[in-house]
């Protein structure tokens, strides 16, 4: 009959629609596993050096470490988080940094409250400050300062990395590394063109990475206390749209 065969039709568009679903989530999640060894590598790293100049310094990198990837692979199957948890491990990453960096690392956070129940892709914002860490405070004789931003405007959520470094070269464009590559490939995978990943210079100096994506609230974020809360200004102040 007509009413049995459009809804064997529709059947087979949902099947064809999940399988379409599972198969960009394996996408999405063989992507951020590229993150993984890249991240690891480096860290480990920057442990061998400590071990020579800083041997204290090299056992708390260690630890920070352990922790790091024990959150790390608790959400290996995971491809969004709460924006709360994301700064969990952020925080963790930039304490192995700023343990590396000594003095020469200064962290700030100007998060927006509303914005820590937000859906984000699991670490999405690891891979930018690492390249901000990499081009705009390691080449600096000087205090590198990294800032991080997150504003809800109207139906989107806006991530700002920020660095007081050289910022991008005039009429050159910074290749992207690993850690952007895939960044910009997992947000094309969860949002199509809904999304947007832009590096800018700073007015006043220094580089600045945007995110701008769908806001969508989590129903699994419960406002928990986090692990090592990076204890954020706060601010209702809009950011710039993202490109902007």
């Amino acid at each position: 009959t007509t009413l049995g065969y459009h809804r064997r039709l529709r059947e087979r568009e949902l099947r064809a629609a999940n399988l379409e679903a599972q198969l960009a989530l394996a996408q999405v999640q063989a992507l951020k596993m590229q993150v993984h060894p890249h991240f690891l590598f480096n860290t480990l790293h920057a442990v061998t050096v400590l071990i020579r100049e800083d041997p204290a310094a090299a056992t708390r990198v260690v630890t920070r470490l352990g922790d790091l990837l024990r959150l790390t692979l608790s959400r290996a199957t995971t491809p969004q988080v709460s924006f709360r948890r994301e700064l969990e491990l952020l925080t963790l990453y930039l304490e192995i940094e700023r343990t590396r960096f000594h003095d020469r690392l200064e962290i700030a956070y100007d998060v927006q409250p509303a914005t820590l129940g937000a859906l984000v892709p699991d670490l999405i914002l690891q891979p930018l400050v690492e390249n901000a860490i990499r081009h705009g405070v390691s080449p600096n004789a000087g205090t590198g300062r990294i800032e991080v931003r997150s504003r809800r405007v109207g139906e989107w959520l806006n991530v700002e990395i920020r660095d007081n470094g050289a910022g991008l070269t005039r009429g050159h464009v910074r290749p992207d590394g690993i850690g952007l590559t895939t960044t910009r490939a997992r947000l094309e995978r969860l949002y199509n063109d809904q999304q947007e990943l832009t590096l800018a210079n700073l007015p006043e100096g220094g580089c600045v990475a945007r995110i701008r994506i769908p806001f969508q609230l989590t129903s699994e974020d419960r406002g928990e206390p986090l692990v090592r809360p990076p204890l954020p200004a706060t601010s209702d102040a809009p950011l710039a749209a993202a490109g902007g």
